[in-house]
């Protein structure tokens, strides 16, 4: 007994030993590479929102230009999240507004949908779905071109009533043996649009608490 004794105490010291050094290591590893992966997280969100509002029309960094915004009734957001600005020159040109689709065919689908000043569509752009691969999938970009679309539409044109899928008489595309995912992603951009109105004197407002440089994504 004393002999099974001393080899368990021995173990759970050996035991007690690697996860010290596999926790040590882990930790090093981590303090490493962390400013490393927050770099690629930012240059990655930054050419996110440079596919929608192109360098060669703003002069600032929408990454660190923002607005909070906790809308739940036109955006249907879940939390708190931020409008990018796009400036030139100190003016606002356009607006990246976070919204959330949450009647998707697989649930929510997180965009963004970029807005010029005039009150036209920059961009919409899919975040985040879960939408049935080969059919609801085509509002990513990576899929089709169909998000494209909405590019240069507004409240104005197509006019509201016409600012559904073709199933439902409207303007837009839907897909052959999915309508539920475009009647969705289509809604929540014409939300936006209608939070751009609402909101927009309040917008055209904004100022940039200090002069920042344009974003490069590959330098972060």
């Amino acid at each position: 007994m004393a002999l099974l004794g001393r080899a368990i105490s021995k173990n759970s010291l050996v035991l007690a030993l690697f996860a010290a050094v596999t926790t040590a290591a882990i930790a090093v590893t981590y303090l490493l590479t962390r400013d490393a992966i927050v770099a690629q997280e930012r240059a990655a969100r930054a050419r996110a929102l440079l596919e929608i509002v192109p360098q060669s029309l703003h002069d600032n960094s929408m990454l660190d230009d923002t607005i909070a915004v906790d809308d739940t009734e036109l955006l249907a957001l879940e939390e708190a999240g931020n409008i990018h600005v796009a400036l030139s020159d100190g003016r606002p040109v356009a607006f990246i507004i976070p919204s959330i689709a949450p009647d998707g065919y697989s649930g929510t689908i997180k965009l963004i949908t970029g807005i010029n000043t005039d009150g036209t569509v920059a961009g919409v752009r899919i975040l985040s779905h879960k939408e049935t691969p080969g059919l609801g999938d085509k509002v990513d970009l990576k899929k089709s071109d169909w998000v494209l679309g909405f590019d240069g539409k507004s409240l104005e044109d197509p006019q509201p009533e016409r600012w559904k899928v073709k199933k439902d008489r409207g303007e837009f595309d839907q897909f052959t043996g999915a309508t539920i995912t475009p009647r969705a992603v289509t809604k929540a951009v014409y939300q936006s649009l209608l939070y751009f109105k609402a909101n927009r004197k309040t917008l055209a407002q904004y100022h940039s608490p200090a002069s920042t440089p344009a974003e490069d994504p590959d330098n972060g």
